[in-house]
């Protein structure tokens, strides 16, 4: 049996993603801060018949890191499969009045986060010589968005930390892609919304109308982590409905 560890998987993408991997088998280290929720979603896997633990970690810990990371392998073993999938949105703002500890906070999450889940996890995965790894990052990687400095900052440094990680595995069989979603049906982006409404942004709000549901963004992440997608490495792969076309 293999094991999948996804981050921010207290919900939206993060559970979509948890339910697809254990569709095709694999054991689930469900990984959020918040503990009720991703209760919640260990019990949907569980109630499809797969394996599932819930663990609390917040991902700008290098301890907690660590932690998790033991306490999957105790539980399934290895950790062949992990997604660096935790966010926040952080504040909507122009940079001049953006808050400089919501600033932080969101590079904590969304940047420290994942070079933290890159390090741990490659670490091991390179002891073992095997493993593949997705990071979620945003057709904000590769894009600006007025309102929200922070997230975008931090949404292009997923990309380059994913294209450096690929290329530091060079040799081995370990593989490191991102997935670029654009606007996905979850609390996050409706909150995003709300707040370009209210700041008068409704130019931005149209363009979420049609939202993409989390169980595309989550097949697109199986396929990335399976042995289909071998030659795939260091990739950016986008999946927006064409909204980026220019």
């Amino acid at each position: 049996m293999t094991t999948a560890l996804i981050t921010g998987a207290a919900g939206g993408i993060g559970r979509a993603i948890a339910l697809r991997l254990a569709a095709d088998g694999a054991a689930i280290a469900a990984v959020d801060i918040d503990t009720a929720a991703t209760d919640e979603t260990v019990r949907a896997v569980v109630a499809l018949g797969g394996r599932a633990q819930a663990i609390r970690a917040d991902v700008s810990r290098s301890d907690d890191w660590s932690a998790a990371l033991d306490t999957a392998e105790a539980e399934f073993g290895p950790v062949d499969m992990l997604v660096n999938n935790a966010g926040i949105e952080g504040a909507f703002a122009p940079i001049d009045s953006y808050p400089e500890d919501v600033f932080d906070r969101v590079l904590a999450v969304n940047i420290r986060g994942v070079f933290l889940g890159l390090r741990h996890g490659l670490k091991r995965m390179r002891s073992r010589g095997s493993g593949s790894i997705v990071n979620i990052a945003s057709t904000s990687s590769i894009r600006g968005r007025a309102g929200l400095a922070g997230y975008v900052a931090a949404k292009h440094a997923v990309l380059g930390l994913t294209r450096s990680a690929a290329l530091d595995m060079s040799g081995t069989t370990i593989r490191v892609n991102a997935l670029l979603p654009g606007p996905v049906n979850t609390r996050m982006i409706h909150a995003i919304d709300e707040r370009a409404f209210e700041a008068g942004r409704s130019i931005q709000r149209a363009g979420h109308n049609q939202p993409i549901p989390p169980e595309s963004v989550a097949e697109t992440v199986a396929f990335l982590l399976s042995d289909k997608a071998v030659h795939v490495n260091g990739a950016g792969w986008v999946i927006d409905a064409g909204s980026t076309v220019p």
